[in-house]
Order: C-alpha cells, then structure tokens, then sequence
C-alpha cells in the first residue's frame, strides 16, 4: 500500500510520488488588462499543492490560442508574456521539491462562454461582452451554446501549429511535463467522438480518421518537446452517451498514442454532451484508467472521486493505474498528500516552516 509514495519516472523525469493534482480550471485572469496571463491566485493556488506534498503539480487548461479558451478569463500560453508569468509558479513549485506539468488545451465548440461561478449569464459569451465565433470538427452545437464554424485545411494546421508553438513556451517556462487535453467535450474530443465529428473527410468517418487530429497534435508536441520530458494526454474514456466514444475505442486509440510517443494516458471521461447518465461514485473512473493500462499497454492516471488514502493506495497497488489525480479533494486540503502519507505509515517530508505541526 506504500507505492502510493513510490517514484515514478517517466524518460528522463522522476515524479516523487503518485500523487497528482489534476488539471482544475481557476477562471481567474484579466481578460482584458492580461488575457491569458496568470497572477498571484494562481501562484498561491497551485503553490499550496506543491508545500502539500503533491508529486506532480498540473497545472489548469492553458489555452494554445485566444479562441481555444473556455472562458475569456482562462489561462492560456500563446504568448511569450504568458510564458514567463508560468515561470513564476513552476520556478516556485520546484523549490518545494514537485515537478510542474501544464496542461495544453483548445476548447472548440465549448469556447467563449461565461465562467461558472459568473453572474454576468450563462452559455456563449456575444461578440458585444468579449466573446467570440468559436470552431469544432463540424457545425454542431453544444446544447444551447453558439453554433460553431466547422475547421477547415487552413484551421486545422493553425490547431497543430498552435498546440507545437505553446509547448515550446511550456518548455521555455521550465515546465517538467506537458499534457495535452482531448477529454471533456473539448476540440480533440469533439474529433474524436462521432456525435461532434460529421465530417466526410480524412478528418472524420472511422476511428481512425477521427483520431487523426490528435495524433497530428500529438506528433508536433512530442517534436517540439525535449526527448527527456515525458507528454501526457488526458482523455475521456467514454462519451457515456449512445453512439458516442467508447472504451473500446479510447484503448485502441490509446495504443496509437504510446505508439507516437506518449508517455501516460489520464482518463477521465464525460463532458461531450449535455445530460450525459453518469454513474458518479467513489472511483468510477478507476476501470477505465485500468482497461486502458491493461489493453494498451501504457501507464494511466485515474480521476474522479478518489478522496481516501487507502482507496488512492490500493488503486495503485493493483496495478489499476500508475497514479493518482486528486481535484476537490485538494481543494478542501491542500495537504492531503502529507496526511495520507502519516496514514499509511510513510514519512513524507515536511516543509521546516511547518514541522512543528
């Protein structure tokens, strides 16, 4: 049960623990001073997790592109400016001895929308409050949100441009591990899944047109990351929708992501449709992050509901998967790395600030 606190080295990168911080979007930069830019909220936010114990700290969606951002006040890195604000907190999660991973992210259809907690409205930000035309793989909504222009040959190149040009700015940040997101109903997702995905193209049809953008995505991050730096790619195991995504066909897309040079696949699931049945329990993620494991042949991370040490550890133990990513269960205690250590009897080092505690 103590491998929950075992290392794990992914190429040239050694994770100290299993323990990570999945990617929990903050809604909190200056769209109109900053956009993009991230500030203090997120050097305090992400920072608690590191002093905490967390093995890798991920950081939230960081859009490749003004119009890859689900809201006008996410964090992005298209810009230089954004680089060197990402510097701040990888330079500082670092120095509490974790490894700092960034998230790579385009929203697509689910792009230039009102924050959640955000008493301005709800659904697609207009043209007039900041918003702006979205795109997808084809012009299919979703749920009441704008209708979004179908990406053309041009679109698609500037996705793969803008995804490899972000990763260099990752890397110039000193980021230790880049993750690129096709979960969630977000545009590597819409193409993967065929209730988004209509075209007739290369682009669309059977799984492996579908999944072609991904791997292009995928092929220009691995070039333009350094060979010793490891590439995570999230993605969601099943639409939990009729005639969406399945399992099956995450697995087989997920032997085609270790095949270009993917290191972890991190599965959640959900999020391309609205209204989705969802069996939410403690771990009901697990078997997903251990179908793709086993049946692909790549490392896993497992999300979702995973709140108890001994629940993290034995997830783990079993070989279900090779870490764990903890969300609202950070956000209630930043320091649950360092208590479940105590309850499972391993010592796990304390900042000296805190010792006395």
């Amino acid at each position: 049960m103590t491998s929950l606190f075992e290392p794990l080295r992914l190429r040239d990168v050694e994770i100290p623990n299993r323990v990570w911080v999945s990617p929990m979007c903050q809604y909190s930069c200056d769209p109109v001073g900053a956009p993009g830019v991230v500030h203090d909220w997120h050097l305090a936010h992400l920072g608690a997790f590191a002093v905490g114990g967390a093995g890798l700290v991920l950081t939230e969606a960081a859009a490749v592109s003004p119009e890859g951002r689900i809201s006008p006040e996410d964090a992005g890195l298209w810009s230089d400016e954004q680089a060197r604000a990402w510097a701040r907190v990888v330079d500082f999660v670092h120095a509490r001895g974790s490894r700092a991973g960034v998230q790579l992210a385009h929203a697509g259809r689910k792009a230039s929308t009102y924050r959640p907690f955000d008493a301005a409205g709800s659904g697609s930000v207009p043209a007039a409050e900041g918003g702006w035309a979205t795109v997808a793989p084809s012009a299919v909504a979703f749920g009441g949100y704008a209708e979004p222009r179908a990406l053309d040959a041009d679109g698609l190149r500037r996705v793969v441009d803008d995804f490899a040009a972000a990763t260099r700015r990752a890397d110039a940040a000193g980021f230790d591990v880049v993750e690129v997101h096709a979960a969630h109903g977000y545009l590597l997702h819409q193409f993967l899944s065929p209730l988004a995905n209509r075209r007739e193209d290369a682009h669309g049809g059977d799984l492996a047109g579908r999944a072609r953008l991904l791997l292009e995505v995928v092929d220009a991050v691995r070039a333009a990351w350094p060979a010793g730096k490891p590439v995570l790619v999230r993605v969601s195991g099943t639409d939990w929708a009729e005639g969406g995504l399945t399992l099956d066909e995450v697995v087989e897309v997920s032997g085609w992501l270790r095949e270009h040079g993917v290191d972890l696949v991190d599965v959640s699931s959900g999020g391309l449709v609205p209204g989705a049945s969802i069996p939410v329990a403690p771990g009901y993620q697990v078997p997903l992050a251990e179908a793709v494991r086993r049946g692909a042949g790549v490392a896993t991370g497992a999300v979702g509901m995973i709140t108890d040490p001994a629940q993290a550890a034995q997830v783990v133990a079993q070989g279900q998967a090779d870490a764990v990513l903890l969300a609202r269960a950070l956000l209630r205690d930043p320091r649950w790395p360092q208590r479940a250590a105590r309850e499972l009897g391993v010592e796990l080092p304390l900042p000296p600030q805190y010792a006395r505690a």
